[in-house]
Protein backbone atom coordinates (compact mmCIF):
# COMPACT_ATOMS: atom_id res chain seq x y z
CA UNK A 1 0.00 0.00 0.00
CA UNK A 2 1.16 3.29 -0.93
CA UNK A 3 0.60 6.96 0.37
CA UNK A 4 -2.26 8.71 -2.06
CA UNK A 5 -1.79 12.12 -2.11
CA UNK A 6 -5.26 12.69 -0.68
CA UNK A 7 -4.09 10.98 2.45
CA UNK A 8 -4.67 13.59 5.52
CA UNK A 9 -3.57 12.08 8.36
CA UNK A 10 -4.22 14.37 11.59
CA UNK A 11 -1.24 15.96 13.15
CA UNK A 12 0.04 13.63 16.21
CA UNK A 13 0.08 15.99 18.64
CA UNK A 14 3.24 14.98 20.13
CA UNK A 15 7.15 15.15 18.40
CA UNK A 16 7.25 11.61 17.95
CA UNK A 17 4.82 8.52 18.72
CA UNK A 18 7.44 5.82 19.61
CA UNK A 19 4.89 3.28 21.19
CA UNK A 20 1.58 1.83 20.89
CA UNK A 21 0.65 3.11 24.14
CA UNK A 22 1.58 6.78 23.79
CA UNK A 23 -0.40 6.16 20.56
CA UNK A 24 -3.36 4.55 21.79
CA UNK A 25 -3.43 7.57 24.56
CA UNK A 26 -3.65 10.05 22.09
CA UNK A 27 -6.45 8.97 20.23
CA UNK A 28 -8.42 8.02 23.13
CA UNK A 29 -7.99 11.76 23.96
CA UNK A 30 -9.22 12.35 20.31
CA UNK A 31 -12.34 10.37 20.73
CA UNK A 32 -13.41 12.56 23.26
CA UNK A 33 -13.66 15.78 20.79
CA UNK A 34 -15.64 13.49 18.07
CA UNK A 35 -18.91 11.57 17.74
CA UNK A 36 -19.81 9.03 15.75
CA UNK A 37 -22.02 10.90 13.20
CA UNK A 38 -19.37 10.51 10.25
CA UNK A 39 -20.18 6.38 10.35
CA UNK A 40 -23.10 7.09 7.64
CA UNK A 41 -20.27 8.81 4.63
CA UNK A 42 -18.08 6.12 5.85
CA UNK A 43 -20.09 3.42 5.31
CA UNK A 44 -21.06 5.11 1.94
CA UNK A 45 -16.97 4.99 0.81
CA UNK A 46 -16.40 1.42 2.21
CA UNK A 47 -19.37 0.15 -0.47
CA UNK A 48 -17.42 2.33 -3.19
CA UNK A 49 -15.16 -0.67 -2.67
CA UNK A 50 -14.79 -3.00 -5.64
CA UNK A 51 -13.36 -5.81 -3.59
CA UNK A 52 -16.35 -4.41 -0.70
CA UNK A 53 -19.37 -4.72 -3.30
CA UNK A 54 -18.37 -8.25 -4.78
CA UNK A 55 -17.46 -10.28 -1.89
CA UNK A 56 -20.10 -12.69 -1.30
CA UNK A 57 -18.64 -14.16 2.20
CA UNK A 58 -17.29 -11.44 4.95
CA UNK A 59 -16.19 -10.70 8.34
CA UNK A 60 -17.00 -7.61 9.86
CA UNK A 61 -17.46 -6.50 13.35
CA UNK A 62 -20.65 -5.26 15.66
CA UNK A 63 -19.22 -1.90 16.62
CA UNK A 64 -18.55 -0.32 20.10
CA UNK A 65 -19.78 2.91 21.10
CA UNK A 66 -16.46 4.55 19.81
CA UNK A 67 -16.15 3.29 16.28
CA UNK A 68 -17.69 3.26 12.83
CA UNK A 69 -21.57 1.98 12.90
CA UNK A 70 -21.69 -0.65 11.03
CA UNK A 71 -25.77 -2.03 12.71
CA UNK A 72 -27.57 -0.81 9.08
CA UNK A 73 -24.45 -2.34 6.99
CA UNK A 74 -24.55 -5.80 8.81
CA UNK A 75 -28.87 -6.19 8.42
CA UNK A 76 -28.28 -4.57 4.69
CA UNK A 77 -25.77 -7.10 3.65
CA UNK A 78 -28.14 -10.06 5.42
CA UNK A 79 -30.94 -9.03 3.61
CA UNK A 80 -29.18 -8.66 0.00
CA UNK A 81 -28.40 -12.95 0.98
CA UNK A 82 -24.34 -12.58 1.54
CA UNK A 83 -22.93 -14.26 4.27
CA UNK A 84 -21.95 -12.08 7.09
CA UNK A 85 -19.45 -12.96 10.09
CA UNK A 86 -18.88 -11.73 13.45
CA UNK A 87 -16.05 -12.16 15.94
CA UNK A 88 -17.00 -13.29 18.92
CA UNK A 89 -13.69 -13.45 21.47
CA UNK A 90 -13.82 -16.88 23.19
CA UNK A 91 -10.37 -16.58 25.52
CA UNK A 92 -7.55 -14.16 26.20
CA UNK A 93 -6.03 -15.21 22.99
CA UNK A 94 -8.80 -16.31 20.59
CA UNK A 95 -11.70 -15.49 18.73
CA UNK A 96 -14.70 -17.00 16.71
CA UNK A 97 -16.47 -16.26 13.89
CA UNK A 98 -20.46 -16.66 14.07
CA UNK A 99 -22.99 -16.10 11.26
CA UNK A 100 -24.82 -12.97 11.09
CA UNK A 101 -28.72 -13.18 9.78
CA UNK A 102 -30.55 -10.48 11.53
CA UNK A 103 -30.55 -8.70 14.81
CA UNK A 104 -31.56 -11.59 16.57
CA UNK A 105 -27.85 -13.26 16.10
CA UNK A 106 -26.71 -10.95 18.91
CA UNK A 107 -27.26 -10.56 22.35
CA UNK A 108 -26.10 -8.03 25.25
CA UNK A 109 -22.89 -9.93 26.28
CA UNK A 110 -20.51 -8.49 29.28
CA UNK A 111 -19.75 -4.98 29.68
CA UNK A 112 -22.99 -4.51 27.37
CA UNK A 113 -21.32 -4.89 24.12
CA UNK A 114 -23.50 -6.67 21.44
CA UNK A 115 -21.99 -10.94 20.43
CA UNK A 116 -23.05 -12.57 18.28
CA UNK A 117 -24.57 -15.32 18.69
CA UNK A 118 -25.24 -16.79 15.67
CA UNK A 119 -23.91 -20.39 14.05
CA UNK A 120 -20.30 -20.71 14.13
CA UNK A 121 -18.54 -20.52 11.20
CA UNK A 122 -14.93 -22.38 10.40
CA UNK A 123 -14.90 -22.55 6.38
CA UNK A 124 -12.02 -19.78 6.67
CA UNK A 125 -10.91 -20.45 2.98
CA UNK A 126 -14.49 -19.11 1.59
CA UNK A 127 -14.13 -15.77 3.06
CA UNK A 128 -13.85 -13.15 1.01
CA UNK A 129 -13.51 -9.85 2.83
CA UNK A 130 -12.62 -8.64 6.81
CA UNK A 131 -13.61 -5.27 7.25
CA UNK A 132 -11.55 -4.51 10.76
CA UNK A 133 -11.98 -1.55 13.07
CA UNK A 134 -8.60 -0.27 14.86
CA UNK A 135 -7.99 2.68 17.04
CA UNK A 136 -5.32 3.96 14.49
CA UNK A 137 -4.03 3.73 10.96
CA UNK A 138 -1.26 4.69 8.69
CA UNK A 139 -0.95 5.49 4.68
CA UNK A 140 1.39 2.04 4.73
CA UNK A 141 -1.61 -0.15 5.53
CA UNK A 142 -0.28 -0.78 9.78
CA UNK A 143 -3.23 -0.43 12.28
CA UNK A 144 -3.14 0.30 16.13
CA UNK A 145 -5.62 -2.27 17.62
CA UNK A 146 -6.72 -2.34 21.48
CA UNK A 147 -3.73 -4.45 22.55
CA UNK A 148 -5.04 -8.04 22.54
CA UNK A 149 -3.66 -9.02 19.20
CA UNK A 150 -7.22 -11.00 18.11
CA UNK A 151 -7.39 -10.01 14.76
CA UNK A 152 -3.60 -9.95 14.11
CA UNK A 153 -3.97 -13.81 15.09
CA UNK A 154 -7.18 -14.66 13.55
CA UNK A 155 -5.94 -12.55 9.94
CA UNK A 156 -2.70 -14.41 10.30
CA UNK A 157 -4.69 -17.85 9.43
CA UNK A 158 -6.46 -16.48 6.73
CA UNK A 159 -4.07 -14.58 4.45
CA UNK A 160 -6.03 -14.72 1.13
CA UNK A 161 -8.52 -12.76 3.02
CA UNK A 162 -8.50 -8.67 1.51
CA UNK A 163 -8.47 -6.41 4.84
CA UNK A 164 -10.14 -3.10 4.92
CA UNK A 165 -9.30 -0.95 7.75
CA UNK A 166 -12.34 1.36 8.50
CA UNK A 167 -12.09 4.18 10.81
CA UNK A 168 -12.84 7.90 11.21
CA UNK A 169 -10.26 10.78 9.65
CA UNK A 170 -9.51 11.49 13.40
CA UNK A 171 -8.46 8.31 13.63
CA UNK A 172 -5.23 8.08 10.84
CA UNK A 173 -1.74 9.07 11.88
CA UNK A 174 1.38 9.09 9.80
CA UNK A 175 2.91 6.06 11.45
CA UNK A 176 1.70 3.55 13.79
CA UNK A 177 4.43 1.37 15.84
CA UNK A 178 4.86 -2.40 14.56
CA UNK A 179 5.79 -5.47 15.32
CA UNK A 180 6.48 -8.39 13.88
CA UNK A 181 3.41 -9.65 14.42
CA UNK A 182 1.25 -7.12 12.86
CA UNK A 183 -1.14 -7.57 9.67
CA UNK A 184 -1.30 -4.91 7.58
CA UNK A 185 -4.51 -3.74 6.02
CA UNK A 186 -4.66 -4.01 2.01
CA UNK A 187 -6.62 -0.63 2.25
CA UNK A 188 -7.95 1.78 4.65
CA UNK A 189 -11.39 3.49 4.27
CA UNK A 190 -12.47 7.12 6.33
CA UNK A 191 -14.91 9.74 5.29
CA UNK A 192 -11.80 11.65 3.82
CA UNK A 193 -10.01 9.10 2.38
CA UNK A 194 -9.97 5.49 0.75
CA UNK A 195 -6.21 4.43 0.28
Amino acid sequence: MRKHSFWQAQPMGLKSMTTKQALRQLIRQRKQQHSTSESVAIIARLKENPRFSLARTLLLYSALPDEVQTQPLLNQLAAEGKTVLLPRVTSDTDMELRCYTGTADLQKGAFGIMEPIGEVFTDYATIDVAVIPGMAFDPNGHRLGRGKGYYDRFLARVPHVYKIGLCFAWQLVDCVPTDVNDIMMDCVVSQSARL
